[in-house]
């Protein structure tokens, strides 16, 4: 199956559950390449059953957590505990250029597909393997569940208002980075093996996601000796770069440069060379006496009327929205970053797009959310399977 793309004609065997793995082929998936969905019979992937909310199609419930990143997949229905159905694994991986998987180590060796006996079956296979804290060391052999790893991983200590508990992010943000970063090794080898004819094996980890993304947090520590703390709705190392209160609500402005400095300052009736004020390091120092000294200006006019004054100067600034707000703007809509997708039965069905768009090449419209075991005829006679009357297990929902 191909649908346009950068990576049309590239197959990928998914084999992970969740969000971490998926999120990765969904990457894959968007940008063309055909991404076979392996699930357990009767069950599927383990986010099939998560929630509320559900969306019931009179026969049965689907999981708003599972649509939201199984797009452009096609589903196979396989009972890995099967010796038959684990040699219809084998061929699907014969026939592939990518492995995903997010078991926990040891596991793939146990079902037979250890790292080096897929070199040996195929050569060229390109094998990405996420697991929650690494491969090996210490703790490698721990469970990697979001939340935990936003934990571990330090950046719940920076998220949450000053002096608050310590927060987690609003989206299973452990997983999708290690997803992220999991789709950009897996193009990265396939461009390798363009040059050399072979595959390797790409490794990361919830954890090493969470550790790279620290950014100027992580050399705060390393760098400067300097232990970060959650900031609120504030920048750290910027000011005033956070969430101001106006006479009716609340907007972000972003003060990032000294020549904003001097803009923004009249506006809210302030010196740009108040001493006090005068550098970044001294409005960091200063940033509850600061905000103090802009309240007044801030909350004599509404939210709008202080964007279009501070957009008209120059000044980054924006609303808070609601995601409802979000998914209603105009700019959201001109990107196309709301898909609808022909659901078999659900009917029409809006969903988050693909956040990257591709000029030639563009890969088709994109598929709906496949039920479970949906595509598994389909991907056995393509095998070569379905003449000889082989059964896999499960069937379609």
């Amino acid at each position: 199956m191909s649908r346009g793309g950068p990576l049309a004609g590239v197959r990928v065997v998914d084999l992970s559950r969740a969000m971490a793995g998926p999120y990765a082929t969904l990457m894959l998936g968007d940008a063309g390449a055909d991404v076979i969905k392996v699930e357990r019979p009767d069950t599927g992937d383990d986010t099939r059953s998560w929630g509320p909310p559900f969306v019931d199609d009179g026969d049965r419930s689907h999981s708003a957590y599972f649509l939201s990143v199984n797009r452009n997949k096609r589903s196979i229905s396989l009972d890995l505990k099967d010796p038959d159905d684990l040699v219809v694994l084998g061929e699907l991986i014969e026939s592939a250029d990518v492995l995903v998987e997010n078991f926990r180590p040891g596991v793939m060796d146990r079902l037979g597909f250890g790292h080096e006996t897929l070199r040996e079956r195929n050569p060229q296979l390109v094998q990405l393997s996420i697991t929650g804290f690494g491969h090996g060391g210490p703790e490698g052999h721990r469970a990697g569940f979001d939340q935990i790893v936003q934990g571990e991983g330090g950046l719940m200590s920076i998220t949450g208002q000053r002096g608050d508990q310590p927060t987690k992010v609003g989206v299973p943000i452990a997983d999708i980075l290690a997803g992220m970063f999991g789709a950009f090794g897996v193009v990265s080898a396939l461009q390798e093996r363009d040059r050399t004819g072979r595959g390797q094996t790409v490794r990361t980890s919830l954890l090493a996601g969470m550790v790279a993304v620290h950014t100027f947090q992580g050399t705060r520590w390393l760098v400067a000796g300097e232990e970060p703390r959650a900031s609120g709705n504030h920048h750290p190392l910027i000011a005033p770069y956070g969430a101001f209160e106006c006479a009716d609500g609340s907007i972000n402005i972003a003060v990032g440069s000294e020549g904003l400095w001097q803009r923004f300052a009249p506006l809210v009736a302030l010196d740009p060379q108040d001493v006090r004020f005068a550098t970044n390091r001294d409005r960091v120092e200063r940033t509850t006496e600061l905000a103090e000294a802009m309240a007044p200006a801030l909350q004599s006019a509404d939210a709008a009327t202080w964007v279009a004054r501070l957009e008209e100067e120059g000044i980054p600034a924006g609303r808070i929205r609601t995601i409802s707000e979000t998914y209603a703007s105009a700019q959201v809509a001109h990107l196309g970053l709301i898909d609808e997708v022909a659901h078999p039965t659900l009917g029409a069905l809006q969903l988050p797009s693909a956040p990257v768009a591709f000029g030639e090449g563009h890969a088709g419209d994109s598929t709906h959310p496949p039920l479970l075991g949906e595509h598994s005829e389909e991907i056995l006679a393509e095998l070569g399977r379905r003449a000889a009357g082989q059964e896999v297990g499960g069937t379609a929902e």
